[in-house]
């Protein structure tokens, strides 16, 4: 890697996944979404509708005009969310999307030539939701999402299959943590300064703890649980990044009296956490 220039900064604009299947189950029931049923979950119609809005919005105050890279988790939710934002049709009904919606089952790159940015999208394994036991987790071929996903490069996930995924065991939450630090030294690699990550909500809040950890450590809290298509914006800089995590395990982060569980989580209102945010785009 090229030496990065003191000073060096990154805008990042994380965005939660709209809506899934298996969110709105879950708002039902607290039950393991273990069925086959919720295997790699798409986009409920709420979900779409998120799209639609999110989309407008970004159009609208001009973040889609700034925005040089979108990475992407490689599931189908995630997926949908990044091309329904920063690759929908000009028109705000976002055809292209609703044809995916509708049973086509393809997101299409049209030849049309757009009025708004569209900054490529790259799917990247490290971003996906904490691993296993979970069917909505799982994800599917590579060769599937791009026949479905044309626009996005995926050239950058090794394996066809999902060899992550273990059924019976769930991951912890310090390899979570793991790979969000692999994740913020990733972005280092890259000359984009300001990018969008569509990801999950463990994962992205595990993130935004490690970028603001002295905040949280201090608080002895956990950050807000992001909202199904949220977007939270963080500037970063190289030297505020660089050894992050060095120093969780000594002083004990997954020991602190914070509720972790997922059931919890799932449960977790932010105006049950008193922490102040940082700049929020709805």
């Amino acid at each position: 890697m090229e030496k990065i220039p003191s000073g060096a900064c990154k805008t990042l604009h994380l965005v939660r996944h709209a809506q899934g299947m298996h969110n709105l189950e879950s708002e039902k029931s607290q039950d393991p979404l273990t069925s086959f049923e919720f295997f790699d979950a798409q986009l409920s119609s709420q979900g779409w509708q998120q799209v639609r809005q999110k989309r407008k919005d970004v159009c609208a105050n001009g973040l889609l005009k700034r925005i040089e890279l979108v990475i992407t988790s490689p599931m189908s939710r995630t997926l949908q969310t990044a091309v329904g934002i920063f690759h929908g049709e000009d028109q705000p009904e976002l055809s292209d999307v609703t044809s995916y919606e509708e049973g086509n089952g393809r997101v299409s790159d049209t030849d049309q030539q757009p009025t708004f940015n569209r900054p490529p999208i790259i799917a990247l394994e490290v971003c996906r939701e904490r691993l296993g036991k979970y069917e909505c987790d799982k994800r599917g071929t590579i060769s599937h999402y791009r026949s479905h996903f044309p626009a996005v490069d995926f050239s950058l996930i090794e394996n066809e299959d999902d060899i992550l995924w273990e059924p019976n065991k769930r991951e912890p939450f310090g390899d979570v943590l793991a790979r969000g630090m692999k994740f913020i030294n990733w972005l280092w690699t890259r000359k984009e300064t300001e990018i969008a990550v569509v990801s999950h909500g463990v994962f992205l809040q595990e993130a935004f703890e490690l970028i603001n950890t002295n905040k949280y450590r201090a608080l002895k809290v956990r950050a807000p649980r992001f909202e199904n298509c949220e977007i939270r914006s963080v500037r970063i800089s190289y030297e505020s990044v660089m050894g992050l995590g060095s120093d969780l395990v000594q002083i004990g982060y997954y020991e602190m009296s914070i509720p972790h569980g997922n059931e919890v989580q799932r449960d977790s209102k932010k105006k049950n956490v008193s922490v102040e945010e940082l700049e929020v785009i709805n």
